[in-house]
């Protein structure tokens, strides 16, 4: 899945405004313009768009859960992990929503995608681990779509 789309699904959910997502990613310590971030948050066939890089989106999902969970000052602050990828993605929403196995699960139901929890582990899983399994792109439409429901109730 596109960084861009990943971005755009969030600032949609969170109702954020372009400035806001800069701001959140300037205070977690990468240098980016409004312009720039605005370039991200188009669409693929408009004038003017521009690839989120990893940092960039790593940056904007670290900022994401200070915003939501607030900064825990007794722990140094973690390093940047790139590449970012969908298991990525997904373990930092999970964080930044302070989600559970079940919160999930019922999430994707609500959005026409069933889960166990067994198949929800692997994504969870070290890369190197025997049951670890990558998140394909449709399995994170469908849990933003489901996120999304849940933060807007709609």
């Amino acid at each position: 899945m596109l960084n861009n789309d990943v971005l755009r699904s969030i600032r949609y959910m969170l109702d954020l405004s372009d400035a806001k997502m800069a701001e959140m990613v300037q205070a977690s310590g990468h240098d980016i313009r409004l312009d720039t971030m605005q370039a991200f948050l188009k669409k693929v066939d408009e004038a003017g768009f521009a690839e989120c890089d990893d940092l960039t989106l790593a940056h904007f999902l670290d900022a994401l859960i200070i915003l939501r969970r607030g900064k825990d000052e007794s722990r140094p602050v973690p390093p940047i992990e790139l590449p970012v990828s969908n298991n990525l993605v997904l373990k930092k929403l999970r964080t930044a929503f302070e989600l559970k196995d079940d919160d999930i699960c019922a999430m994707l139901a609500a959005a026409g995608f069933t889960v166990s929890k067994h198949e929800l582990s692997a994504f969870f899983r070290r890369k190197d681990h025997k049951h670890f399994r990558a998140c394909g792109d449709q399995f994170l439409r469908h849990f933003l779509k489901g996120l999304t429901q849940r933060v807007r109730k709609v």
